[in-house]
């Protein structure tokens, strides 16, 4: 069993940044990939950034190419969500999950755990 719980979210402007982490309890967090999604209101679930269960490896939507990146460090059972330049389509609710999977899914019903959301809000 995991419990993750994010953090970090809040209002910014436009091309401004946030770190947002996902803590994770239990002993066992480095078994699992983990995933970055968001959910705007009327909208989909949609993936955002994974990261494999080691760090080794990173995914990134088209969206987040290039202004987003994932991190963990397996010591703290933490994922962090480094996100730059950000623009008011990013606003949304964004959720960290985990799963015991091969590889990092973009689809959230891989995912067996997830964290409570925390709001990002983009705007002047």
């Amino acid at each position: 069993q995991v419990q993750l719980v994010e953090s970090g979210g809040g209002l910014v402007q436009p091309g401004g940044s946030l770190r947002l982490s996902c803590r994770a309890s239990g002993r066992t967090f480095n078994k699992y990939n983990v995933g970055w999604f968001r959910q705007a209101p009327g909208l989909e679930r949609e993936f955002v950034a994974g990261i494999s269960r080691g760090g080794g490896s990173t995914d990134n939507a088209d969206s987040a190419k290039g202004r987003f990146a994932v991190s963990r460090d397996n010591t703290k059972s933490t994922v962090y969500l480094h996100m730059n330049s950000l623009k008011p389509e990013d606003t949304a609710v964004y959720y960290c999950a985990a799963g015991d999977i091969v590889d990092i899914s973009h689809r959230h019903t891989q995912y067996t755990y997830w964290g409570q959301g925390t709001q990002v809000t983009v705007s002047s």
